[in-house]
């Protein structure tokens, strides 16, 4: 009994040993945190907590193997003035990635792309100041402002890609605008199928980023 003792506890020792020499990011996947910024698209208006597109993103990558923890720091009628405190605000939870989807309201005011251009960019620096990868999501605006201002609009999302090397998602209502089926009754938010509509492709995008 007390052989079969001492060759169990040298087992255990040698178990213990072999353990503590496995490098840790093989004896845990890391956990990602990824922090999406936004407004009512991203906060999910009109739809339950879980059926917002940020919070399907992380159930599709975590069923694909991606061991990420999903963030939504979407807030109703947020412009892009507030991108760089939300930036800020944030970087608190020490993000391994920040998808920023701002912009739509400040286009629904008409304000100048310029402005818009220089909020965005003023966010992107900070993340990029605290060596936090960002994904630039972009928008596009409705025609009653005009052609050339919505032309203007868009571009201001793919010029600052461009200049930051910066992971582009063109459009983050791509399939689903102006799509009955897939929006609620003002043709602005989408409903539960459109947020399903948008996790599926932006999971599809942010995997490639993993």
């Amino acid at each position: 009994m007390r052989k079969l003792t001492r060759t169990s506890l040298l087992f255990l020792y040698l178990s213990a040993f072999a353990l503590a020499s496995v490098p840790s990011h093989l004896a845990a996947q890391t956990v990602k945190t990824i922090v999406f910024i936004g407004d009512s698209l991203t906060a999910g208006y009109g739809v339950k907590k879980e059926e917002g597109y940020p919070e399907r993103v992380e159930t599709i990558l975590r069923s694909r193997g991606k061991s990420v923890k999903i963030i939504n720091g979407g807030i109703s009628g947020s412009v892009s003035a507030e991108a760089d405190a939300r930036v800020k605000w944030f970087l608190k939870t020490k993000p391994q990635l920040i998808v920023l989807a701002l912009g739509a309201n400040d286009g629904l005011k008409g304000t100048p792309v310029a402005v818009i251009e220089k909020n965005l960019e003023s966010a992107i620096l900070l993340a990029k100041e605290n060596k936090v990868p960002v994904v630039l999501v972009g928008m596009r605006m409705v025609t009653n402002l005009g052609p050339e201002y919505g032309k203007n609009f868009e571009g201001l999302y793919a010029r600052l890609a461009k200049k930051h090397s910066l992971p582009f998602y063109p459009f983050l209502l791509d399939g689903v605008a102006l799509n009955r089926e897939l929006n609620q009754s003002d043709m602005k938010h989408p409903n539960a199928k459109g947020h399903e509509v948008i996790a599926k492709k932006m999971a599809d995008f942010l995997e490639k980023e993993l």
